[in-house]
């Protein structure tokens, strides 16, 4: 399932980053709202994640869509 361009896409162009926004947002907020260190995790350790997992998804859907033969040839 992972290994389908169609479901990388999703995750690396929507998913992914969504999620890192979000996280961000969420850290912002739990730094500002006094809890800083619990915060400074979230925005630096969580977005990082998702941020690094959208290139990967990308990536890997670069490679699959090189694997497969041309459908229209």
């Amino acid at each position: 399932m992972l290994k389908k361009p169609e479901t990388l896409f999703v995750l690396g162009y929507m998913l992914l980053p969504l999620f890192a926004l979000l996280s961000a947002i969420i850290g912002l907020t739990m730094i500002l709202g006094g809890n800083k260190i619990l915060g400074l995790i979230v925005l630096v350790v969580v977005t990082q994640v998702f941020t690094f997992g959208a290139f990967y998804a990308l990536r890997a859907r670069k490679a699959a869509m090189l694997e497969e033969p041309d459908a229209g040839k």
